[in-house]
């Protein structure tokens, strides 16, 4: 075998490992500063969540509509995407399941979970603001802005709003 086709062989077998682990394949830009530690740290910085759309989604074990059903996700149910195919996405869901959606299913608004058994939504984003209200495991809360040191602005659906920390929510 030549060092080429050891090289590539060995390429393929870390992609492969990585897409197995559940970890997306994705393209990098360029680094220009010091590099990663490990490649676990690349993976970790890629990590990207969507959100199902209007309607519910159903999900595969395979990227087919002939593959078995899993279960179906709720409108507006987090997702981490691992995978991007033509027509198919593989995403992994709270409760840390695998599955493949089409890619219609997902939608364009941004939403978390709450992870803790209560979170404390605040008025801004300082442990010591005012307590807007409380939600419970497995609320669905929706992203209205970037993160802020740590602490995202969410809204519940009966319209409240307020800052909610990330650590206590799953989805971003």
């Amino acid at each position: 075998m030549t060092a080429f086709a050891i090289r590539n062989a060995a390429t393929l077998c870390a992609a492969f490992y990585f897409c197995a682990a559940g970890a997306a394949p994705t393209a990098q830009a360029p680094v220009t500063g010091p590099k990663p530690a490990t490649a676990a740290a690349n993976v970790a910085a890629a990590t990207l969540f969507n959100a199902v759309g209007d309607k519910p989604a159903i999900v595969y074990d395979a990227p087919s509509q002939k593959a078995a059903k899993i279960f179906i996700l709720a409108r507006f149910q987090p997702v981490e995407v691992l995978v991007k195919l033509d027509k198919w996405i593989k995403i992994r869901d709270a409760e840390n399941t695998l599955g493949w959606v089409e890619n219609g299913a997902l939608g364009g608004k941004r939403f978390v979970q709450v992870a803790a058994t209560v979170a404390d939504v605040r008025a801004t984003s300082s442990a010591t603001a005012a307590l807007v209200f409380e939600a419970q495991r497995a609320v669905l809360l929706e992203v209205t802005g970037p993160a802020v040191e740590g602490w995202l602005p969410v809204k519940h659906r009966d319209g409240q709003s307020g800052y909610v920390r990330k650590s206590q929510v799953w989805g971003d």
